[in-house]
C-alpha cells in the first residue's frame, strides 16, 4: 500500500520539480543556452500539436508546417509598418485565420485515410509555400522582417507558457475527457464508434482544428523571436518531418512522448551544429532514429515507462527489477 502511494505521488512530484527548474532556468544559464532551451520548448510543443492528430486520432499529417507558417506570417504581416499591431494581439488573429484554413482543408481531406490523407496535407503545405513565394504581401522569396526585440527571457517564457498550456490542454482533452475517448475510439475502430453514436466528422474536424491552432501559436512566437522569416523557413517540409520523428521516437499517442522526443532530437541537432558547424548529418540521424524506433521501440521511449495491460509494472520497472534481483520483476 505504501509503495502504491509512493508511485502515485512520484509523477506529480517529478512534474513540479521540472516546472520549477524551467521557471528558474533564465537565472541559471547564459543567453546562449537559454536560446537553445527556447528552441527545445518550441519543438516539444510542435511535436505535441502534431501528436493530437497523428497520435490520438491516427491521421498522419505531412503538412503540419502549413499551420506553423500561417501563424508565423500572420504575426509578421500584422506587426509590419502597414498595420503595426502589437505582438500579443497578433496571436489570436493568427489562431482564427488558422482555424478557418483548418476547416476548409480538414472538411474534405479528413474523409481520406492513410497515405491519401498524408499526401493531401503535404500538398496543402507545398501550395502555401509556393503561394508565399509569389505574392507581394509575404515578401516573396526575399522574406519579411519583424521589429527586433532582443530579450531572450521574454521569448523563453513565451515558449514555456505556450508549451505548458499545450500539454495541459492535451492532458485535459485527450487523457481525461469524453472527447479524448471519442477520438481514440475513432482511431481504433471508426465504424464501431459511429455505431455508438459518435459524430466522426465533427470529432475529427475538431481535433484537426485544435492541432492546427496550437501549431500556429508557436509559429507566431517563432516569427517574432527570429525577427525574419521566408517561405522555406516556416512552410518547409523538413519542419513536419522533424515533428513526425520526434513523436515516433518519444511515443506516438502518448502525453509525454512528444516532449521526450522533441527535446532529445533538438539537442542532438544543436550539438551537431556546435561541434561540426553543419546540420546535414542530422538528416541521417533522423533516418536512423526512425529505423531504430520501428525495430526496437515501437511504442517510443515513453513506452518504456508505460504500464503494461494486466501488469502493475512498466517495461522499465521489469528491467530494473531483474537487474536488482527482484523476485517480482519490478512489480510493486
Amino acid at each position: 500500500m505504501a509503495q502504491t502511494m509512493k508511485n502515485r505521488w512520484a509523477g506529480p512530484l517529478l512534474l513540479v520539480v521540472i516546472l520549477v527548474v524551467l521557471a528558474l532556468l533564465p537565472v541559471l544559464v547564459n543567453n546562449y543556452w537559454l536560446r537553445i532551451a527556447t528552441g527545445a520548448l518550441m519543438w516539444a510543443g510542435l511535436a505535441c500539436s502534431w501528436n493530437m492528430l497523428g497520435g490520438y486520432a491516427g491521421y498522419i499529417n505531412f503538412g503540419h508546417s502549413a499551420f506553423f507558417g500561417i501563424g508565423a506570417y500572420a504575426t509578421a504581416i500584422l506587426m509590419g509598418a502597414d498595420f503595426a499591431v502589437p505582438f500579443l494581439a497578433t496571436i489570436p488573429i493568427g489562431m482564427i485565420v488558422t482555424a478557418l484554413f483548418a476547416v476548409v482543408i480538414g472538411a474534405p481531406t479528413l474523409r481520406l485515410r492513410g497515405a491519401y490523407f498524408a499526401i493531401a496535407t503535404w500538398a496543402f503545405a507545398e501550395v502555401l509555400m509556393q503561394f508565399a513565394t509569389v505574392v507581394d504581401f509575404t515578401g516573396g522569396t526575399g522574406g519579411i522582417g519583424l521589429p527586433p526585440f532582443l530579450n531572450e527571457r521574454f521569448f523563453y517564457f513565451a515558449m514555456l507558457a505556450a508549451a505548458v498550456l499545450t500539454y495541459f490542454l492535451t492532458w485535459s482533452l485527450f487523457e481525461r475527457s469524453r472527447f479524448g475517448l471519442k477520438v481514440k475510439a475513432l482511431r481504433d475502430h471508426e465504424p464501431a464508434a459511429e455505431a455508438m453514436g459518435i459524430n466522426a466528422s465533427l470529432v475529427k474536424l475538431q481535433t484537426f482544428m485544435l492541432s492546427a491552432v496550437v501549431a500556429s501559436v508557436f509559429g507566431s512566437i517563432f516569427a517574432y523571436w527570429v525577427t525574419f522569416i521566408n517561405p522555406k523557413s516556416v512552410f518547409g517540409g523538413d519542419i513536419t518531418d522533424q515533428m513526425v520523428v520526434m513523436v515516433l521516437l518519444g511515443g506516438l499517442g502518448s502525453l509525454w512522448g512528444p516532449a521526450i522526443g522533441g527535446v532529445a532530437l533538438f539537442f542532438v541537432n544543436r550539438l551537431i551544429w556546435m561541434y561540426y558547424g553543419d546540420t546535414a548529418f542530422y538528416i541521417a540521424i533522423l533516418g536512423a532514429a526512425i529505423i531504430l524506433v520501428v525495430l526496437f521501440l515501437p511504442n517510443g521511449i515513453a513506452g518504456l515507462f508505460a504500464r503494461r495491460s494486466g501488469k502493475s509494472g512498466s517495461v522499465l520497472d521489469t528491467v530494473l527489477g531483474r537487474l536488482l534481483g527482484s523476485r517480482q520483476g519490478g512489480r510493486s
